[in-house]
């Protein structure tokens, strides 16, 4: 690391501030919208925003709060911190902003949104603004099922999906892949499964970027990341990762519900939540250690060593978005994969098809990524390079980059929610465009640590507690069911509802 670089770092932890000098720097500006004003960390160029309602704002403030009384040490930053240090970052525009289910990350926090002008030569792309599991995302299935209908078969259709889709950590695909396979997988996207015969045409619409970033590049992918990624093709993975059974409960907007072919109460759905597995993982990996250096030997100052990063225009900058948008690429080829084994489960459980179960896909969103897209900033159209880590694209009705099916309802937004609680469709909002760069949040938001949960909770309660609530499962490992237990989580409707009431 360069000298002004290391300045940079210390500067905050030689001038130890109080939690009352700390909260003078937040101010609340909206009902459900506080500000983070110049000056909580040295060398924000822009301020920060985050939405919070009432009942969950008090976990990011005792988060503050620890934070402070341990003097900072222990190398953890709480997620006001880090999305005050993203405004630090060269060519930011706008603010560097939190959606409501935010809470620390690596470099960003998860829930962290900030844009780069794409026109200042000094602008830069970070790895840590993308997050390890590159393009995770969500892809909403609807049926023409009902509650009743799955009910007397709920067991046997379980474990029907848990035997055609392979999960937990280094599952292995049952899709055939080759080397040459994987390379045009990562340049095609979903265009490949189109070929390939695992999607259908309509699939390929009703996905974020339909399906496909064209800038991506197999040959910027690393060898070893090739290598964990040729297996995985197909497969669900671990963490926060699922399938899930789902039913219709509540419908807000008929119309809107019913131009995503969701009809009526009962009916029963499909979110897969899955990413890029190893092969992201590994193409984040091999990028920071490259921006590590390209950082120091660029002059870029750094406030935080994780927010390493490259000027966009720059060698580094150019070869990680290709890398990155190949691992994109795959991420929807996993997501159609696993969709084409999930109807392939459902009609043998069913005695059917896809087709006459109606097992059309509503909408594919990413929620860890970076996009070159066109928003307005200080009454000017700018090309901004977008960086969404946990936090989703959600554009309003009429924008050219959604499909013609929801040119009047807007984006569809899906927000999964956690085991035992209820998932959202959302639309994206006039508001959120220019208020937040088209994005809104993208799940509960973890409010426990992976270690914390383990701890806390034994897997007999956590397992008899979804019992309870009628609700079959299907897992790889024991330890994930504590990780992911509801408890873990913030409350998924209450990080909806900030959400609606900021207008996002």
């Amino acid at each position: 690391m360069s000298s002004h670089v290391k300045e940079n770092a210390m500067a905050e932890g030689m001038f130890k501030k109080s939690f009352e000098e700390e909260s003078k720097y937040i101010e609340k500006v909206g009902k459900v919208t506080y500000k983070i004003k110049q000056g909580f960390v040295p060398g924000m160029k822009v301020p920060g925003y985050f939405y919070v309602n009432d009942e969950i704002k008090d976990l990011l403030f005792q988060e503050l709060n620890q934070y402070v009384k341990s003097g900072g040490s222990g190398g953890f930053l709480p997620a006001m911190k880090q999305i005050a240090n993203v405004a630090t970052l060269p060519g930011i525009v706008g603010a560097s902003m939190g959606m409501p289910d935010l809470h620390s990350g690596y470099g960003f926090c998860i829930g962290n949104v900030a844009a780069f002008d794409m026109d200042d030569p000094s602008a830069v792309v970070s790895p840590g603004g993308v997050g390890f599991d590159i393009n995770c995302g969500v892809r909403l299935l609807r049926t023409n099922l009902t509650e009743k209908d799955v009910l007397p078969i709920k067991e046997e259709l379980t474990q029907s999906l848990f035997d055609h889709i392979p999960v937990g950590v280094g599952s292995e695909g049952v899709i055939p892949t080759s080397s040459k396979d994987l390379d045009a997988a990562l340049e095609l996207g979903i265009d490949w499964s189109l070929r390939e015969g695992y999607a259908w045409a309509e699939d390929k619409e009703h996905c974020e970027e339909y399906g496909r970033m064209l800038n991506a590049d197999p040959t910027k992918v690393s060898s070893r990341a090739k290598k964990r990624g040729l297996p995985q093709l197909g497969t669900l993975g671990a963490g926060n990762h699922y399938l899930e059974v789902q039913v219709v409960d509540d419908i807000y907007d008929k119309w809107a519900a019913s131009k995503m072919g969701i009809e009526k109460k009962g009916q029963i759905c499909v979110l897969i939540h899955s990413g890029s597995r190893g092969l992201g993982h590994q193409v984040a990996t091999d990028a920071l250690q490259l921006m590590e250096k390209a950082s120091a030997s660029d002059h870029i100052p750094l406030i935080d060593r994780q927010l390493a990063c490259a000027r966009i225009h720059s060698q580094e900058g150019q070869d990680y978005l290709a890398s990155m948008a190949a691992a994109a690429n795959y991420a929807w080829v996993n997501r159609q994969s696993m969709t084409f084994l999930t109807r392939q489960a459902f009609a043998k459980a069913f005695n059917s098809t896809p087709d006459d179960l109606d097992m059309h896909v509503i909408y594919d969103v990413s929620h860890n990524i970076a996009k070159v897209e066109e928003h307005m900033v200080d009454g000017k159209m700018k090309n901004l390079l977008v960086h969404r880590k946990g936090a989703t694209r959600a554009f309003p009705p009429h924008h050219p980059l959604i499909p013609v099916d929801y040119q009047f309802t807007g984006q569809p937004v899906l927000i999964g929610g956690t085991m035992g609680t209820c998932s959202y469709v959302l639309t994206g909002t006039e508001k959120g465009m220019y208020e937040t760069f088209g994005s809104t949040c993208h799940g509960a938001g973890r409010a426990l640590s992976r270690n914390k949960s383990r701890h806390n909770l034994s897997y007999q309660d956590v397992l008899d507690n979804l019992k309870s609530k009628g609700i079959s499962i299907r897992v790889a490992s024991p330890k994930l069911v504590m990780e992911e237990a509801p408890e873990s989580y913030k409350d998924v409707t209450q990080v909806v509802d900030t959400c609606h009431t900021a207008g996002i």
